[in-house]
C-alpha cells in the first residue's frame, strides 16, 4: 500500500516537472554592509492561506520586489513573480495588468532562444497538452499559456531550449531516473516528518466529493504546505532544471540591466524562486522588500454550493 502512496506522489511530481520543464517547451531594508544573508524557502513565494479553523481558503503566489541595498541607488528593481501554471482566469488577468508596468518581463519557456507564445497558447495534440487539459478539466482551472499575453513588446524570453537542457543534464550526470529518485526520497522524508500521512486518504475522499474540483484543490493545497518538490531537486550541487535555467534567466537579466532597463520582472515557476533569491542577493546586490500576494486558486466554498 505504501508503494502506491509513493507512486501517486511521484506522479504528482512528474506532473509538476512536465509543466515546469516541458510545457514551457511561476518593505525594503537598508544595510550598508551588503545584502542580508538569510535564505528563504518556497513558502515566501507560494503559500496556502487558511481561515481561523485552519481550512484552506486560497492558494496564493507572490510578487517580491528586490531593490539595491543602501542609500543613493534606487534602480534597478527586480520583481520575482512566482507563477502557478494552472490557475483561475482572473489570476492571469491580474498578472497581465501587473506586467504592463514593467520595462521588461523575463519569462520562462523551454524553447529555442527568442521563442514567443502566440495569444491563446496555440494548439497542440501532444501528450503534455492532453495532461494539461485533464488537469484543467479536473480542477476547473485554466492554463497559464492560454491567458498570459506573451506577445507584449516588453516580454523577453529567458530560458533554455530542450536541447540545452538535455546537454546540461548529460554534463552533470543527471537523468530523469535520478530526478525521480530525488523526488521519491524527498516525498518519503516528508511523509515520515508528518507521521506517515501522505494525503492519500484525503485525495481519495475528494474524488468522490459532490464538488470534486474544490475538494481536490483543497487536498492538493494541504499537500503544498509540506511539499516543495522542485526546490528539493536543486540540492547542494545544483541542478539543470532549477539552477541551470535560473543562470540563463539571470544572464538575460544582466543584459537588460546593462541596456538601461530599470524596472524588471522575472516570471518563473515558484520552485525556482529560492535559488533566484540567493542569486539576486549575492550576485546583484539586491535585497527583498515589498511583497504582494495574488490568489491563484480560490478555495472558499461558494454560498450556492453550501445550500446544496
Amino acid at each position: 500500500m505504501k508503494r502506491i502512496h509513493y507512486f501517486h506522489r511521484i506522479w504528482l511530481g512528474v506532473s509538476c516537472l512536465l509543466f515546469a520543464a516541458l510545457a514551457f517547451a511561476e518593505d525594503a531594508k537598508e544595510a550598508a554592509s551588503g545584502p542580508p544573508k538569510k535564505q528563504v524557502d518556497a513558502s515566501n513565494f507560494i503559500r496556502v492561506r487558511r481561515d481561523e479553523k485552519k481550512n484552506p481558503v486560497a492558494m496564493e503566489t507572490s510578487i517580491v520586489r528586490y531593490a539595491p541595498v543602501g542609500k543613493g541607488r534606487q534602480y534597478p528593481t527586480v520583481d520575482l513573480v512566482a507563477a502557478f501554471h494552472i490557475g483561475e482566469k482572473k489570476y492571469y488577468e491580474e498578472l497581465n495588468r501587473a506586467f504592463e508596468s514593467y520595462d521588461v518581463v523575463l519569462y520562462e519557456l523551454v524553447a529555442p532562444l527568442g521563442t514567443r507564445v502566440p495569444k491563446g497558447g496555440g494548439k497542440s495534440d501532444s501528450m503534455v497538452s492532453k495532461v494539461q487539459k485533464f488537469m484543467k478539466d479536473t480542477l476547473a482551472l485554466d492554463f497559464q499559456l492560454e491567458h498570459i499575453d506573451y506577445t507584449k513588446p516588453n516580454f523577453v524570453h529567458a530560458d533554455m531550449s530542450a536541447q540545452d537542457i538535455a546537454k546540461s543534464m548529460s554534463e552533470k550526470g543527471e537523468t530523469w531516473f535520478t530526478i525521480l529518485v530525488k523526488m521519491m526520497s524527498f516525498s518519503m522524508a516528508q511523509q515520515a516528518k508528518n507521521g506517515g500521512d501522505d494525503g492519500s486518504a484525503e485525495l481519495l475522499v475528494a474524488l468522490f466529493s459532490k464538488n470534486r474540483a474544490l475538494a481536490l484543490k483543497r487536498a492538493i493545497a494541504n499537500q503544498m504546505d509540506v511539499n516543495d518538490t522542485l526546490s528539493a531537486l536543486e540540492g547542494a550541487a545544483g541542478s539543470t532544471l532549477i539552477g541551470g535555467r535560473n543562470k540563463i534567466a539571470l544572464d538575460v537579466l544582466r543584459k537588460q540591466i546593462d541596456a538601461g532597463k530599470r524596472k524588471i520582472a522575472i516570471f518563473y515557476g515558484g520552485g525556482h524562486m529560492p535559488d533566484m533569491d540567493k542569486r539576486l542577493r549575492e550576485d546583484f546586490g539586491l535585497a527583498p522588500g515589498e511583497t504582494r500576494w495574488l490568489t491563484a486558486w480560490d478555495l472558499k466554498e461558494k454560498e450556492a454550493e453550501k445550500k446544496r
